[in-house]
């Protein structure tokens, strides 16, 4: 119960780190909490909110895989260093295609139920 308890410390911690350091991960949480406020003002259904929750998850997810990868090449060299740019631009580009499939799946979502309040 000690390991999962230290377990859990350590994720919130990394958590707190990506949030303070990364201003990224910030307006991924911005975007994700105005999702959830026009999904409750649409009253989506549970399916679609598994969806974006999903989809949520993995944006944030990523930006935290992402956060790590840098730190790790950072610490590694502080120098510029074409391999360690390939690394840091393919974490990068990792998020970039989560957000914008989760934006796809947004608007797949939302569009239809506002343009039947129009």
């Amino acid at each position: 119960m000690r390991r999962l308890i230290a377990s859990i410390q350590y994720a919130v911690q990394g958590l707190r780190t990506v949030f303070t350091q990364e201003a990224n991960f910030r307006i991924h949480l911005i975007i994700m909490l105005l999702v959830i406020a026009l999904g409750l003002m649409l009253s989506l259904s549970a399916v679609e909110w598994t969806i974006i929750t999903l989809s949520a998850g993995l944006v944030i997810s990523m930006e935290c895989i992402n956060s790590a990868l840098e730190y790790l090449a950072d610490f590694v060299s502080s120098d510029i260093h074409p391999q360690i740019k390939k690394v840091k631009d393919a974490a990068a580009a990792a998020v970039l295609v989560t957000a914008i499939s989760a934006a796809a799946v947004g608007l797949f979502i939302f569009i239809p139920k506002i343009s039947n309040l129009l």
